[in-house]
């Protein structure tokens, strides 16, 4: 089973701010450095550990390509990493690399950028489920009560053991979401996940269970945890590789 690795890293960071990446080594919250690496390069390093992933593309802002490409050359690993020009959206950054997927590819695992700690067997399960089911993304239960809102006002409170809090990796059959995605832009239908344009379709995506650490460092109180979560990394490779 060939899998390619889509990491969408063309977004603006507005949540983060620039001006607090900047205090923590980069202009774009992807670019933020934990233990003087780039979020970006720790998230590429989990998936060079999967060895069903043969490919991974990366889709990076208009005129950082150059600099990404030299962020990514001492990543380590063997797997080709292709740094592409991203669009104004995800679902564009996405798209655009679906478009270059090497041939014989059989799933696509499309992943948050700046999602670093997600654990590498998550990952190899995740592509296992697909290879059963077609479509399978990670998710956590909703710890706290869930309302309705409209203009300020709660309209209903939504089943909480219904609700599951999307993560990612997403992996899907790469047809499956090239379909979805060729519906998408013939019907002009816009989502904030790949999982939603399956949805549009009337396919099905199962939900595998996520990890507390699979966070998404996307505003500047993430950063305290994220900052934790590296550590803890670190000390436990430094406890399996030795002195």
């Amino acid at each position: 089973m060939r899998v390619s690795a889509i990491l969408p890293a063309a977004g603006h960071g507005t949540r983060m701010g620039r001006e607090a990446a900047r205090r923590h080594g980069g202009d774009r919250k992807q670019f933020i450095k934990l233990g003087g690496v780039p979020v970006l390069a720790l998230t590429v390093r989990k998936f060079l550990a999967v060895s069903s992933v043969r490919e991974i593309l990366v889709a990076v802002p208009e005129g950082s390509q150059r600099a990404v490409e030299s962020m990514l050359a001492d990543v380590g690993g063997h797997t080709p990493i292709r740094v592409l020009v991203g669009g104004p959206t995800r679902q564009e950054s996405v798209r655009r690399c679906l478009a270059a997927v090497s041939p014989g590819t059989d799933l696509v695992a499309v992943h948050d950028a700046v999602r670093p700690f997600v654990p590498v067997d998550l990952i190899k399960r995740a592509i296992a489920e697909t290879e059963r089911h077609g479509a399978v993304i990670l998710g956590m239960p909703a710890d706290e009560t869930v309302k309705q809102v409209s203009q300020r006002v709660v309209r209903a409170t939504l089943p909480r053991e219904r609700i599951m809090l999307a993560q990612t990796p997403q992996v899907f059959s790469l047809n499956l979401l090239r379909k979805a995605f060729a519906v998408a832009s013939r019907e002009d239908f816009k989502a904030t996940d790949e999982a939603s344009l399956l949805e549009h379709i009337n396919e099905d995506v199962y939900v595998l269970l996520g990890s507390e650490r699979n966070i998404k460092i996307t505003r500047p109180h993430h950063l305290p945890i994220a900052k934790l979560y590296y550590e803890e990394e670190r000390r436990e490779s430094a406890a399996v590789c030795g002195p």
